[in-house]
């Protein structure tokens, strides 16, 4: 399937029919697999045979969406984990120990500092944080002791976008692994191995799904990174991705593209009516000319994202205020819905890092995120302006 587009990859790649024949993907409901005799178990486990074993590590439907994602991002292989969150963890234990040190965008996603700080920080790794937009801020905070560079492009909730292929460059200059998180934009926008990532990280739960229905994560990249490193973690510590979340998983990337088109039609429609509003001080969308960053986001993404963020005029309260007078727009942190959610990040998402963090991360109180889904623009509109001061 290497001269497939990624249409057809998406409802066609990692297919492997049963004896039955069946033409949707089976979904196997088993914690285990049965062994023609002891010998070919010896040699399963020992990995000299290829083979289903346990569940936690080897599942049929779960492989299914492995090798379709991995088809998808132009990666050799994937892993996948039972959340976002937990495909970063994943991959900083299999990369990291301690003494190591980690460079990260200051523009990212709340629980991922977390993670960094406080969870890494106990086992003696060490983060720095650094301005995202800017490749030589990242050349001056590697060390010797380097082995990760991590980053979210577009970041979440500013929707900054980083230069991939210049941070691949310092990344390799200086001995380390490139990871980018490719949530906001999955593989039908965007494809941070053609540019030189190392690897690329998805919570799947968001756009691979599009329907807020299950919880999924996955890590790619290189074989040896890959499955050398991450999947010996997952074997041994179990961040498992369930067989039915997996074939959900898999009819969500069906309809990848089609849906990531129409809500990055309906997102850039909506930011250039929020730029003309007169309660909103700034919009944040990298298919916006405004952009900081618009001309690399047009060079290295194929549109501008779901995702938005403003600034209303007159800080939290009346941020809040635009957040509860909605009444069709659903009120959660969740994203990547075909249903559009709106949320307040400096009291959700990063609302347990620190003000300074947030202050570093440009993630002000008037700040409100919407991620845009299916629904009519006018419909949107509409919702949003009763809380802007409209009727």
């Amino acid at each position: 399937m290497d001269d497939y587009d990624i249409e057809s990859l998406a409802v066609r790649a990692g297919i492997a029919r049963s004896q039955f024949g069946e033409h949707s993907e089976a979904l196997y409901l088993t914690s285990s697999f049965v062994f023609e005799n002891a010998a070919q178990a010896a040699a399963r486990f020992q990995g000299d045979e290829p083979g289903n074993i346990y569940s936690r590590f080897t599942n049929p439907t779960v492989t299914a969406f492995q090798e379709r994602l991995a088809a998808l991002e132009g990666a050799e292989s994937c892993v996948a984990t039972a959340s976002g969150m937990s495909a970063i963890l994943a991959t900083a234990m299999a990369l990291l120990k301690a003494g190591d040190h980690l460079v990260s965008s200051s523009g990212v996603f709340g629980a991922t500092v977390q993670l960094f700080n406080t969870i890494l920080g106990k086992f003696g790794v060490e983060t720095t944080y650094v301005d995202g937009s800017d490749p030589a801020a990242w050349k001056a905070a590697i060390r010797p002791n380097t082995r990760l560079l991590f980053l979210e492009t577009p970041s979440n909730p500013l929707t900054e976008v980083f230069d991939i292929a210049a941070l691949a460059r310092v990344a390799h200059a200086g001995g380390a692994v490139l990871a980018v998180d490719n949530c906001f934009c999955t593989p039908a926008l965007q494809k941070p191995i053609e540019l030189g990532a190392d690897l690329v990280i998805h919570s799947a739960t968001k756009y691979l799904d599009g329907q807020g229905r299950v919880l999924g994560g996955a890590v790619l990249g290189r074989r040896d990174l890959v499955m050398d490193g991450i999947y010996g973690f997952l074997r041994t510590a179990g961040p498992t991705l369930s067989p039915f979340n997996a074939w959900v998983l898999l009819k969500g990337l069906e309809t990848l593209r089609i849906r990531m088109e129409a809500q990055c039609r309906g997102a850039l429609e909506l930011a250039r009516w929020l730029e003309t509003h007169p309660r909103i001080g700034r919009v944040y969308y990298p298919g916006l000319a405004s952009h900081p960053q618009h001309a690399l986001a047009s060079k290295q993404q194929r549109l501008g994202g779901a995702v938005l963020s403003f600034e209303v005029k007159g800080g939290r309260e009346a941020a809040w205020r635009v957040i509860d007078s909605t009444r069709m727009i659903s009120i959660t942190a969740n994203l990547g819905d075909t249903k559009s959610t709106i949320t307040h990040p400096a009291t959700t998402t990063h609302g347990r890092i620190s003000a300074e963090a947030r202050a570093r991360a440009g993630i002000t109180d008037g700040l409100v995120r919407v991620a845009v889904g299916l629904e009519s623009v006018k419909d949107l509109r509409a919702d949003l302006e009763r809380g802007l001061g409209g009727n």
